[in-house]
């Protein structure tokens, strides 16, 4: 079974080749984050794929395997999506498995484009070009390697890591990763897109426009997904090409 969070679709790309490739059940984890805690049963190994959060899972998709249910001593994958790295992602998933009771099989970090466009630059076609072959090929040895029931290799986790999966991450979550700074511009036509797009269903649409409540993890969703690119976030998106995973997992 295939555990996915994807919000402008690099993770869904990851997590579709491995449905391909392993024949197995697709869960969107965006389905389940208001619902009660549920009972998942498979006889294959569990995939959790997810995209980098500051050098960590993201925290609305580390809820979701603590709410819910596993089978005991499940062999537990993990495919992270990142722009760069994954900091001390491995050490927290490791606990995380022990607390759950699943057999960690290892973290791939898949290199794929950036899109938290309020720090980056959008990459450049041949830029995504190039990372996307790169990243299928990853897939596609990962799931050989699950296939064959091998573990992905231990990453070496090394003293930055741990700064930036710890102590920066928590600043970013406390002072940086808040809402108040979205807005839509004039040219918004209120299609309610932003409100359909978040999957944490904080964005409503009042007088034709966006708003933004407190519960918000910078996904993206809202402004890469905007038909006419009207959605902003301060200063720092002004400008700035705006990414959507658009490959075909085939």
């Amino acid at each position: 079974m295939i555990f996915y969070f994807s919000a402008t679709g690099n993770s869904k790309y990851c997590a579709d080749i491995l449905k391909n490739r392993l024949d197995d059940e697709l869960v969107n984890v965006s389905d389940f984050i208001t619902a009660e805690k549920t009972q998942f049963n498979s006889g294959k190994p569990l995939v959790f794929v997810c995209p980098t959060y500051a050098w960590k899972i993201p925290k609305l998709f580390y809820d979701f395997i603590m709410k819910n249910d596993f089978p005991v001593n499940a062999d537990a994958y993990f495919v992270m999506t990142c722009g760069g790295e994954t900091g001390a992602a491995q050490t927290e998933i490791i606990q995380l498995c022990k607390a759950k009771k699943l057999k960690f099989k290892g973290l791939l970090p898949v290199l794929m484009p950036d899109n938290y466009i309020i720090m980056f630059k959008s990459p450049t076609s041949e830029e995504i070009e190039k990372l996307m072959l790169s990243a299928k090929s990853c897939m596609e040895q990962a799931c050989q390697t699950i296939i064959s029931q091998k573990s992905f290799p231990m990453l070496q986790i090394k003293t930055a890591d741990k700064i930036k999966s710890g102590i920066v991450n928590e600043a970013m979550y406390r002072f940086f990763i808040k809402p108040k700074k979205f807005y839509a511009k004039s040219s918004c036509t209120g299609c309610g897109k932003c409100e359909a797009v978040c999957p944490l269903k904080n964005i409503s649409l009042k007088n034709s426009k966006p708003v933004w409540s407190d519960n918000c993890t910078h996904c993206m969703a809202c402004i890469s997904y905007c038909p006419v690119c009207a959605i902003e976030y301060g200063k720092s998106t002004v400008s700035k090409d705006r990414y959507i995973c658009k490959q075909s997992a085939e």
